[in-house]
């Protein structure tokens, strides 16, 4: 339905725009004697609806049109964060989105007819890992500064020490907020199993339309 495909490529491109956005800063808050801006940013909390408009549409309109609403959403998106944030983060977000996004629709994909939790929750985990990994490394290692210099910028990595998880050893600050943001994507992917349940039999799932057809 074009509606809703059309609707699902609008939601990506919010989520990511916003992510980008929001990645830049970090949780100033404390959580005991935890300084939560030692391990997150804000984007930590969006961007995992990504993943949940992916495997939404890859339940109910087939790994194509998810792919669809990836490509669409990459493009866009990588637009809108280029003028919305810094080139390198633009860059960083649109690499570990389209490479972690696509990911997630292979493994939703083999596991289609498992058991309704486990492929949703399988993607979402295995392609925030990768999408964390590229992006942090890309955006804030000091070894990829020279980013940054292509474009005239000052280098934004963040390659200071700062406590690992807030609480641990030293470390570079970049793998404390990656290690930080992929755990909030981990629980987050467990929390967003509710709605994901909650929409599952209200739209006819793709194999349904099929077999009606």
């Amino acid at each position: 339905m074009l509606a809703r495909l059309l609707a699902a490529i609008a939601a990506m491109i919010a989520v990511v725009t916003a992510s980008n956005i929001l990645v830049q800063y970090p949780v100033h808050a404390d959580l005991g004697p935890i300084h939560l801006g030692d391990l997150l940013t804000w984007g930590a909390f969006t961007y995992p609806f990504a993943f949940l408009v992916t495997d939404l549409t890859n339940r109910y309109e087939g790994a194509t049109r998810a792919r669809l609403v990836v490509v669409v959403g990459f493009v866009l998106a990588l637009g809108l964060s280029a003028v919305l944030s810094t080139p390198r983060i633009a860059i960083a977000s649109a690499t570990a989105f389209l490479i972690g996004q696509l990911l997630d629709i292979s493994v939703f994909s083999r596991l289609r007819n498992r058991v309704w939790f486990l492929p949703p929750l399988a993607a979402s985990l295995f392609g925030s890992l990768l999408d964390t990994l590229i992006f942090f490394t890309i955006a804030f290692a000091p070894a990829l500064g020279f980013i940054d210099g292509l474009f005239g910028m000052q280098d934004g990595s963040l390659g200071f020490g700062a406590p690992w998880l807030g609480v641990g050893a030293e470390v570079p600050l970049w793998t404390s907020l990656a290690t930080g943001d992929f755990m909030v994507k981990f629980l987050a992917a467990l929390l967003l199993l509710a709605p994901y349940r909650l929409l599952m039999g209200r739209i006819m799932p793709l194999q349904a339309r099929s077999t009606a057809a």
